[in-house]
């Protein structure tokens, strides 16, 4: 003992220290730790093949809504403007009123365009009236001369023997057979004055079909220029908020042009979009779990409505043409459509635009890839066939 230094002094009591693995308690609490790790390890790989596996997730999903654009049909003046921004309206509720008195003007015009065209109308009928009575007239006349040609002709046959015989002079005979030939002449003036006045008919109903034609003309014009006059007040075609209102009272608007925007708030969906290998056993129908990061903690239930029928790039302004150039591949997302189903409460606070993360439970389908691989196995085979 004298001869130690102080140096091993100071060691003596650390190298007779016993091992902490060699205390039974120390031995029991890592083993019981590495159990509860093994069983958690088992438990979460088991859930995994069961349930997590199945569960196809994104954050690149939004709540979207088929909004209206309000855009008038005339154009003119805003009169007035019945809402405000983001206000909540009913389908038929008017939104603004643009100045009518032009349209109005026009239905004027074309209304008393099918006025004189109605008087056309009934004056050239009234022409037709008049013409029959000259018909009739024209056949008497006929009928008269026909009398007088057939008298002479008479006095001709009956004159002749005698002006054979020298009873009558042959001066009187040819003053007969004159008069015969200008009865003729009458008779037929008349016919060519009866057949005139029948085709002078014709041509009056004719200009009553086009007075009439005029008058349908009018007509249309007339019912397009209600139609302008009734366009006049843009009323809302759906239930909805008002959103993106850049009109005003006073404000001379164009036909066609946005005015303001109707967001049907009652029926919001999410577009999600999936990555092209999380869609393999995607179906319709499927359920999802949907949470708004507008609120934190809340779950809305959605099942899936209906999958793009292209990825978003091909529905793009310039898709991409692969075949030239340098080629990357990247992953592409395809558009799924989710119809869901929040309580009252939950959305009145969704708007259009706001971000969501969505999960689909896919395992309906989880038996639907080996079906895949043994319908395509046997095509194949009846191809080689």
């Amino acid at each position: 003992m004298a001869d130690q230094t102080p140096e091993d002094t100071a060691q003596q009591p650390t190298e007779d220290r016993p091992s902490a693995l060699k205390n039974p308690r120390v031995r029991g609490i890592l083993l019981v730790a590495l159990a509860l790790v093994v069983i958690a390890g088992i438990a979460w790989f088991a859930r995994y093949e069961s349930y997590g596996k199945y569960q196809q997730s994104t954050n690149d999903a939004y709540v979207q809504a088929d909004a209206v654009t309000v855009s008038p049909k005339v154009s003119g003046y805003v009169d007035k403007v019945f809402v405000a921004d983001n206000q909540t309206v009913k389908a038929g509720e008017p939104l603004l009123q643009i100045d009518s008195r032009d349209y109005n003007a026009q239905a004027a015009q074309s209304r008393a365009q099918i006025d004189v065209a109605n008087a056309d109308a009934a004056g050239v009928r009234a022409q037709i009236g008049e013409q029959q009575a000259a018909i009739a007239r024209a056949r008497a006349d006929l009928a008269a001369a026909r009398t007088d040609a057939a008298f002479a002709r008479n006095e001709v046959t009956r004159y002749q023997p005698l002006a054979a015989t020298g009873a009558e002079t042959r001066e009187r005979l040819a003053q007969l057979r004159n008069q015969a030939a200008q009865a003729d002449a009458k008779v037929a003036a008349a016919e060519a004055a009866l057949a005139s006045a029948e085709r002078r008919v014709g041509t009056l109903q004719a200009q009553v079909k086009q007075a009439l034609a005029q008058g349908e003309g009018a007509r249309a014009q007339l019912a397009a220029a209600n139609t302008n006059v009734g366009a006049t007040l843009i009323r809302a075609a759906i239930d909805g908020r008002v959103g993106n209102k850049t009109v005003r009272q006073g404000q001379f608007v164009q036909a066609a042009t946005r005015l303001m925007t109707l967001v049907p708030m009652r029926d919001l969906y999410i577009d999600a979009n999936f990555k092209e290998t999380q869609l393999g056993l995607m179906r319709i129908g499927q359920p999802v779990k949907v949470s708004v990061d507008a609120l934190p903690g809340v779950e809305i239930p959605g099942r899936v409505a209906s999958v793009s029928p292209g990825t978003g790039a091909q529905f793009s302004v310039l898709p991409p043409q692969n075949a030239t150039g340098n080629f990357t591949k990247i992953v592409q997302r395809v558009p799924v459509r989710i119809a869901i189903s929040p309580g009252p409460e939950t959305r009145a606070l969704l708007v259009p635009g706001m971000s969501v993360d969505v999960s689909v439970d896919t395992r309906s389908a989880k038996g639907a890839a080996d079906r895949i691989k043994r319908e395509q196995q046997q095509h194949n085979e009846r191809i080689g066939q």
